[in-house]
């Protein structure tokens, strides 16, 4: 099945998630520039790419509560609202204060906007079509985030502030389109399947007893800790310090990886259909265990790039399996429990980069990179044990 056969919503979704990651990619080679001419140092421009992801970890529960009581289209608009006037608020600070609270601020609005627009996703779209509907839908974010650091280094060039401006009319443009084409989803429901017996409204208590939710939990977990976290932190200070190969390759690896990724998408959520959540799990958590001990076992700059490769394809599977599962759990009903998700990948992405990097400090990369395959061992186990159809 292609896009074209898939709920008319998705297609809205997926183009909206380009549309914000694109953002997301401009703003992202701005934030360290603009912070630095307020004169501060290295520690506060951190501050201020950890204040977005600290607000997206603390307001992601209650984001999906607010799902459940005003429904997905009213937090998805309110999210990208909140996202497009803050961005542009940024823009216009005055002081490094106003930035930081700013970014903040940002990280609610793409908390609820995530929370919304995934909970919609999985409930607009039958079972049988979820890992599709999921992998499309990703695949647009995915896109967007290789294309929008190439625009918003264009755009550096004429202001630190320009791309800040841009961002906010471009999601308020599609905030626009989306609050109208999504206006008949609420009334949107799938036909029923027997990939779940969870019914509507279920409870992230409930659905903590699902064994094929806690393994989406712990997938996710180590996907954010091995994946969104020791992948951008401490393999790259790995090739400088120990392979000892030009910082270029960085670059080089992170592109590879992020268009194989975004090009497997709509495939792996093919196989999570077709084959089971399962399998899907299965073969991207193996994936990256077998990047990981590649990197250990072989310290060249050829391996290094393959397991950039390989650690995208098994990004692909893994989130494509883990999205439709959370779906069958909840038969796309469940905006707490879609958030639970999410937020674990989210704090394997706070946790790991600084777990990893305090261990490669005080002992070896290799045992760094060892003790990241055990947190991914973890989640490929409990996808190993978790039953073939939703509990």
């Amino acid at each position: 099945m292609g896009l074209r056969e898939l709920p008319r919503e998705v297609k809205i979704l997926t183009a909206v998630a380009f549309t914000v990651a694109v953002g997301f990619g401009i703003q992202s080679p701005a934030i360290p520039v603009f912070a630095g001419e307020f004169g501060v140092g290295s520690a506060a421009v951190g501050a201020v790419v950890s204040a977005f992801a600290f607000m997206r970890l603390a307001t992601g529960l209650p984001g999906g509560r607010l799902v459940n009581r005003f429904g997905e289209r009213t937090v998805l608009t309110t999210g990208m609202a909140l996202l497009a006037v803050t961005s542009v608020l940024a823009g216009l600070s005055s002081n490094y204060q106003q930035l930081l609270i700013f970014r903040g601020l940002c990280g609610v609005g793409s908390a609820l906007y995530t929370v919304s627009a995934m909970n919609m996703l999985l409930r607009v779209t039958p079972a049988s079509h979820r890992g599709r509907a999921t992998g499309y839908f990703q695949g647009g974010y995915y896109l967007g985030t290789v294309t929008g650091p190439a625009l918003g280094g264009g755009l550096l060039g004429v202001s630190p502030r320009l791309p800040f401006f841009v961002y906010g009319v471009a999601v308020t443009v599609a905030g626009v389109i989306a609050t109208v084409a999504l206006a008949r989803a609420a009334l949107v429901t799938p036909p029923p399947s027997r990939a779940g017996s969870a019914g509507p409204g279920i409870s992230l208590a409930r659905a903590l007893r699902s064994r094929s939710y806690l393994a989406a939990l712990t997938t996710n977990f180590g996907l954010g800790w091995a994946v969104f976290g020791v992948r951008v932190s401490v393999l790259p200070l790995y090739l400088l310090v120990v392979i000892k190969a030009s910082a270029t390759w960085i670059g080089v690896g992170l592109a590879v990886g992020a268009v194989l990724q975004a090009a497997c998408l709509p495939v792996a959520g093919r196989v999570a259909d077709l084959w089971g959540r399962r399998p899907s799990l299965l073969l991207g958590q193996g994936l990256i265990l077998g990047c990981l001990v590649m990197v250990t076992a072989w310290q060249t700059l050829p391996v290094y790039l393959a397991a950039f490769a390989l650690m995208g394809l098994g990004t692909a599977f893994c989130t494509t399996g883990g999205a439709a599962t959370v779906g069958d759990v909840t038969q796309g009903r469940g905006g707490t429990v879609v958030a639970g998700y999410q937020m674990t990948a989210d704090l394997g992405m706070t946790v790991g980069p600084l777990v990893a990097g305090q261990i490669a400090a005080s002992y070896s990369y290799e045992v760094a990179f060892l003790s990241t395959g055990a947190v991914v061992l973890v989640g490929w186990i409990m996808a190993l044990v978790m039953p073939s159809r939703p509990t």
